[in-house]
Protein backbone atom coordinates (compact mmCIF):
# COMPACT_ATOMS: atom_id res chain seq x y z
CA UNK A 1 0.00 0.00 0.00
CA UNK A 2 1.37 3.44 -0.97
CA UNK A 3 2.27 5.46 1.64
CA UNK A 4 -0.78 7.84 3.35
CA UNK A 5 -0.67 11.58 2.10
CA UNK A 6 -1.33 14.25 5.16
CA UNK A 7 -2.01 17.78 4.66
CA UNK A 8 -0.93 20.35 7.39
CA UNK A 9 -3.14 23.59 7.92
CA UNK A 10 -2.19 25.85 10.47
CA UNK A 11 -0.76 29.20 10.08
CA UNK A 12 1.78 29.53 12.84
CA UNK A 13 4.83 28.67 10.23
CA UNK A 14 7.38 27.34 13.20
CA UNK A 15 3.99 24.43 13.64
CA UNK A 16 3.63 23.68 10.13
CA UNK A 17 7.26 23.43 8.71
CA UNK A 18 8.10 21.48 12.15
CA UNK A 19 4.88 18.82 11.40
CA UNK A 20 5.57 18.48 7.47
CA UNK A 21 9.43 18.24 8.72
CA UNK A 22 8.88 15.15 10.83
CA UNK A 23 6.28 13.40 8.71
CA UNK A 24 8.18 13.47 5.91
CA UNK A 25 11.27 11.79 7.63
CA UNK A 26 8.14 8.89 8.36
CA UNK A 27 7.93 8.46 4.83
CA UNK A 28 4.47 10.47 4.39
CA UNK A 29 3.95 12.36 1.00
CA UNK A 30 3.08 15.73 3.04
CA UNK A 31 1.71 19.11 1.67
CA UNK A 32 1.56 22.11 3.99
CA UNK A 33 -1.19 25.06 3.87
CA UNK A 34 -1.32 27.92 5.94
CA UNK A 35 -4.97 29.07 5.61
CA UNK A 36 -8.26 27.52 4.61
CA UNK A 37 -8.25 29.02 1.06
CA UNK A 38 -4.88 27.24 0.06
CA UNK A 39 -6.08 24.14 2.25
CA UNK A 40 -8.93 23.86 0.21
CA UNK A 41 -7.51 24.43 -2.98
CA UNK A 42 -4.57 21.60 -2.09
CA UNK A 43 -7.57 19.40 -0.44
CA UNK A 44 -8.75 19.42 -4.13
CA UNK A 45 -5.42 18.86 -5.57
CA UNK A 46 -3.61 16.45 -3.82
CA UNK A 47 -6.45 14.39 -1.74
CA UNK A 48 -4.97 13.42 1.02
CA UNK A 49 -5.70 10.27 3.44
CA UNK A 50 -5.70 12.48 6.41
CA UNK A 51 -5.58 16.25 7.48
CA UNK A 52 -4.25 17.94 10.37
CA UNK A 53 -6.21 21.00 10.89
CA UNK A 54 -5.36 23.75 13.28
CA UNK A 55 -8.69 25.07 14.61
CA UNK A 56 -7.51 28.62 14.59
CA UNK A 57 -6.74 30.05 11.50
CA UNK A 58 -7.06 33.46 10.12
CA UNK A 59 -9.72 33.23 7.30
CA UNK A 60 -11.98 30.52 8.74
CA UNK A 61 -12.18 28.35 11.69
CA UNK A 62 -11.10 24.95 11.30
CA UNK A 63 -14.46 23.31 12.80
CA UNK A 64 -16.19 24.99 9.00
CA UNK A 65 -13.12 23.49 7.40
CA UNK A 66 -12.94 20.29 8.79
CA UNK A 67 -16.98 19.58 7.79
CA UNK A 68 -16.42 21.29 4.27
CA UNK A 69 -13.52 18.54 3.72
CA UNK A 70 -15.43 15.45 4.83
CA UNK A 71 -18.66 16.62 2.80
CA UNK A 72 -16.24 16.18 -0.42
CA UNK A 73 -14.66 12.71 0.61
CA UNK A 74 -13.77 10.34 3.77
CA UNK A 75 -10.91 12.04 4.49
CA UNK A 76 -9.64 11.36 8.25
CA UNK A 77 -9.09 14.69 10.44
CA UNK A 78 -6.73 15.37 13.56
CA UNK A 79 -7.50 18.77 15.12
CA UNK A 80 -5.09 21.07 16.58
CA UNK A 81 -5.86 23.50 19.32
CA UNK A 82 -4.38 25.62 21.82
CA UNK A 83 -7.29 25.35 23.95
CA UNK A 84 -7.51 22.71 26.90
CA UNK A 85 -11.06 23.83 26.99
CA UNK A 86 -13.13 20.48 27.21
CA UNK A 87 -16.08 21.96 25.29
CA UNK A 88 -13.70 22.94 22.31
CA UNK A 89 -12.95 19.20 22.18
CA UNK A 90 -16.57 17.90 22.00
CA UNK A 91 -17.24 20.26 19.76
CA UNK A 92 -14.14 19.35 17.38
CA UNK A 93 -15.78 15.44 18.08
CA UNK A 94 -19.25 16.48 16.93
CA UNK A 95 -18.08 18.11 13.89
CA UNK A 96 -16.32 14.75 12.42
CA UNK A 97 -13.10 15.33 13.27
CA UNK A 98 -11.57 11.50 14.39
CA UNK A 99 -8.91 12.51 17.01
CA UNK A 100 -7.81 15.85 18.44
CA UNK A 101 -4.35 17.42 19.95
CA UNK A 102 -3.45 19.93 21.98
CA UNK A 103 -0.95 22.17 22.01
CA UNK A 104 2.11 22.01 23.16
CA UNK A 105 2.13 18.02 22.05
CA UNK A 106 5.72 15.64 21.61
CA UNK A 107 6.44 14.83 18.22
CA UNK A 108 6.22 11.13 19.43
CA UNK A 109 2.73 11.36 20.39
CA UNK A 110 1.75 13.32 16.96
CA UNK A 111 3.24 10.15 15.33
CA UNK A 112 1.22 7.61 17.47
CA UNK A 113 -2.30 9.40 16.65
CA UNK A 114 -1.21 9.61 12.89
CA UNK A 115 -0.72 6.08 12.57
CA UNK A 116 -3.77 4.82 14.91
CA UNK A 117 -5.85 6.94 12.61
CA UNK A 118 -4.24 5.88 9.41
CA UNK A 119 -4.43 1.96 10.66
CA UNK A 120 -8.43 2.64 9.64
CA UNK A 121 -7.52 2.64 6.27
CA UNK A 122 -5.86 -1.09 6.25
CA UNK A 123 -7.60 -3.69 4.21
CA UNK A 124 -10.27 -5.80 5.81
CA UNK A 125 -9.79 -9.10 6.00
CA UNK A 126 -12.21 -12.03 4.68
CA UNK A 127 -13.81 -12.52 7.77
CA UNK A 128 -14.53 -8.55 8.08
CA UNK A 129 -16.02 -8.61 4.82
CA UNK A 130 -18.88 -9.53 5.54
CA UNK A 131 -22.12 -7.42 5.28
CA UNK A 132 -24.32 -7.12 8.74
CA UNK A 133 -27.50 -6.98 8.24
CA UNK A 134 -30.14 -6.41 11.12
CA UNK A 135 -33.42 -5.58 9.16
CA UNK A 136 -33.56 -2.40 7.40
CA UNK A 137 -29.93 -1.56 8.94
CA UNK A 138 -27.10 -2.63 6.85
CA UNK A 139 -23.62 -2.33 7.22
CA UNK A 140 -20.80 -2.75 4.68
CA UNK A 141 -17.21 -3.03 5.73
CA UNK A 142 -15.74 -3.07 1.98
CA UNK A 143 -17.55 0.26 0.88
CA UNK A 144 -17.31 1.40 4.73
CA UNK A 145 -21.58 2.35 3.91
CA UNK A 146 -24.56 2.09 6.12
CA UNK A 147 -27.78 1.80 4.57
CA UNK A 148 -31.11 2.48 6.82
CA UNK A 149 -34.39 1.55 5.03
CA UNK A 150 -32.53 1.95 1.95
CA UNK A 151 -31.35 5.13 2.07
CA UNK A 152 -27.31 6.22 2.69
CA UNK A 153 -26.76 7.26 6.04
CA UNK A 154 -23.65 9.88 5.82
CA UNK A 155 -21.03 8.44 8.86
CA UNK A 156 -17.66 9.88 9.47
CA UNK A 157 -14.43 7.27 9.43
CA UNK A 158 -14.65 7.41 13.14
CA UNK A 159 -18.55 6.55 13.70
CA UNK A 160 -18.58 3.85 11.22
CA UNK A 161 -15.73 2.22 13.03
CA UNK A 162 -17.38 2.64 16.48
CA UNK A 163 -20.76 1.30 14.65
CA UNK A 164 -19.25 -1.60 12.87
CA UNK A 165 -17.23 -2.52 16.44
CA UNK A 166 -20.26 -2.68 18.11
CA UNK A 167 -23.10 -4.34 15.41
CA UNK A 168 -20.17 -7.16 15.11
CA UNK A 169 -20.93 -7.94 18.87
CA UNK A 170 -24.34 -8.01 19.26
CA UNK A 171 -25.60 -7.98 23.36
CA UNK A 172 -22.20 -7.76 24.22
CA UNK A 173 -21.84 -4.64 27.02
CA UNK A 174 -18.51 -2.59 26.35
CA UNK A 175 -17.05 0.11 28.81
CA UNK A 176 -15.53 3.46 27.22
CA UNK A 177 -12.11 2.63 27.52
CA UNK A 178 -12.24 -0.55 25.84
CA UNK A 179 -13.96 0.62 23.28
CA UNK A 180 -11.50 3.15 22.70
CA UNK A 181 -8.61 0.74 22.79
CA UNK A 182 -10.72 -1.52 20.22
CA UNK A 183 -11.70 1.61 18.07
CA UNK A 184 -9.00 4.22 18.45
CA UNK A 185 -6.29 1.78 18.91
CA UNK A 186 -4.36 2.94 21.35
CA UNK A 187 -4.23 4.00 24.36
CA UNK A 188 -6.53 6.92 24.86
CA UNK A 189 -5.41 9.54 27.55
CA UNK A 190 -8.18 12.24 27.17
CA UNK A 191 -11.32 12.22 28.26
CA UNK A 192 -13.40 8.97 27.97
CA UNK A 193 -16.18 11.27 26.94
CA UNK A 194 -15.63 11.11 23.26
CA UNK A 195 -17.10 7.95 23.29
CA UNK A 196 -20.32 9.66 24.37
CA UNK A 197 -20.28 12.12 22.27
CA UNK A 198 -19.68 9.75 19.04
CA UNK A 199 -22.20 7.29 20.28
CA UNK A 200 -24.83 10.38 20.28
CA UNK A 201 -23.86 11.33 16.09
CA UNK A 202 -24.84 8.21 15.09
CA UNK A 203 -27.98 7.71 17.11
CA UNK A 204 -28.81 10.79 15.53
CA UNK A 205 -28.46 9.15 12.12
CA UNK A 206 -29.40 5.57 12.82
CA UNK A 207 -32.06 6.03 15.70
CA UNK A 208 -36.09 6.73 15.93
CA UNK A 209 -35.84 8.63 18.84
CA UNK A 210 -32.63 9.14 20.39
CA UNK A 211 -34.09 9.95 23.86
CA UNK A 212 -34.93 5.93 23.50
CA UNK A 213 -32.38 4.60 21.53
CA UNK A 214 -33.23 1.24 20.52
CA UNK A 215 -29.76 0.12 18.62
CA UNK A 216 -27.08 1.38 20.60
CA UNK A 217 -28.15 1.09 23.88
CA UNK A 218 -26.57 2.76 26.97
CA UNK A 219 -25.40 0.39 30.50
CA UNK A 220 -25.79 2.35 33.45
CA UNK A 221 -22.51 2.75 34.95
CA UNK A 222 -20.48 0.45 32.31
CA UNK A 223 -20.75 1.58 29.14
CA UNK A 224 -22.70 0.66 25.48
CA UNK A 225 -24.29 -2.23 23.43
CA UNK A 226 -25.84 -3.15 20.22
CA UNK A 227 -29.12 -4.35 20.56
CA UNK A 228 -30.15 -6.17 17.16
CA UNK A 229 -33.81 -4.69 16.49
CA UNK A 230 -36.21 -7.24 17.57
CA UNK A 231 -37.46 -9.71 14.81
CA UNK A 232 -33.56 -9.00 13.37
CA UNK A 233 -31.98 -11.69 15.15
CA UNK A 234 -28.92 -11.79 14.60
CA UNK A 235 -26.45 -10.38 12.14
CA UNK A 236 -27.39 -11.65 8.70
CA UNK A 237 -24.30 -12.47 6.84
CA UNK A 238 -24.61 -11.43 3.37
CA UNK A 239 -21.99 -11.89 0.65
Amino acid sequence: MAEAKILVVDDDPAIRNLIYRFLAKQNYTMEAAEDGKKALALFEQFTPDLVILDVNLPDTNGYDLCKEMQSRTGVFVLMLTSRTDEADKIRGFSEGADDYLTKPFSLLELEVRVGAILKRQRPVTNAEQQCLTFNRLVIDPVRREVMLRDEMVPLTALEFDLLHFLASHPGRVWRRAELIQKVWDYDYVGDQRVVDVHVGQIRKKIEKDTNEPALIQTVRGVGYKFEPPEGGGDAQVSA
